[in-house]
């Protein structure tokens, strides 16, 4: 089933960027452009969204309207001030979401997110109503208690790492933003929680999570070798 209509993108960029030196990383520079900016232009390259939301702090509102103003790019841009937890910017981007049936929630920390990558996650959404990037974990994970002794070692066989984007059909997300409220760094768990199938599907090992200075580093090799 692939999904046309009314899709919107809620691109999640108001954390504080607390591990950055100093740097907000949103803003920081990937191939002579705001990580900000590549995002976005990915989506707008997408047919099928409709709308698309970046959620800041707020400090960073004016700032942001005015980068983006310049791009000339034909989908419009909304932008709202995020919250004090990551499920509260979510949220406040969804209460600007109109008329729309399917959403897209995306780390704006992600900048190496792909056309191919958001398309799939469209696609793969049809099957149960909810489409969650994610890799196979390579490393052995162990489950440990406050004092570091090992509890359990899992099957890394069945262990995915989560990525963005993230598709929702919208009456679902909002349902379980509305109901839910315990902190949670998913939204996908959100779902879960309310008992909706979730569906994974193959995301990509360098569509890294830029969290401190030697991501970015990293990104910026990654940018060059796929030839952006």
């Amino acid at each position: 089933m692939t999904i046309r209509p009314n899709v919107a993108v809620i691109i999640v960029a108001a954390g504080e960027s607390c591990r950055m030196d100093g740097m907000d990383k949103i803003f920081a520079p990937l191939g002579g452009l705001p990580i900000l900016v590549r995002v976005i232009d990915v989506f707008q390259q997408c047919e099928p969204v409709k709308q698309i939301v970046v959620v800041l702090r707020e400090p960073n509102l004016k700032w942001g309207q005015k980068l983006v103003g310049g791009q000339g790019w034909l989908k419009a841009v909304g932008f709202c001030a995020g919250g004090a937890r990551r499920q509260d910017s979510v949220l406040a981007g969804l209460d600007c979401v109109e008329d729309c049936e399917w959403v897209v929630i995306h780390d704006g920390a992600r900048p190496l997110v792909t056309l191919d990558l958001i398309n799939r996650g469209l696609e793969t959404a049809g099957e149960t109503g909810v489409a969650v990037a994610a890799v196979p974990v390579t490393d052995t994970i162990k489950i440990a208690g406050d004092d570091r002794l090992v509890r359990q070692t899992p099957p890394r066989s069945g262990l995915w790492a989560a990525q963005t984007p993230q598709v929702f059909r919208f009456d679902i997300i909002k349902e379980a933003y509305h109901q839910i409220t315990d902190e949670v760094t998913d939204d996908a768990s959100l779902v879960e929680r309310l008992g909706y199938k979730v569906k994974l599907y193959m995301g990509a090992y360098d569509n890294i999570k830029i969290t401190s200075p030697a991501d970015l580093a990293l990104a910026g090799i990654l940018w060059s070798e796929q030839g952006a």
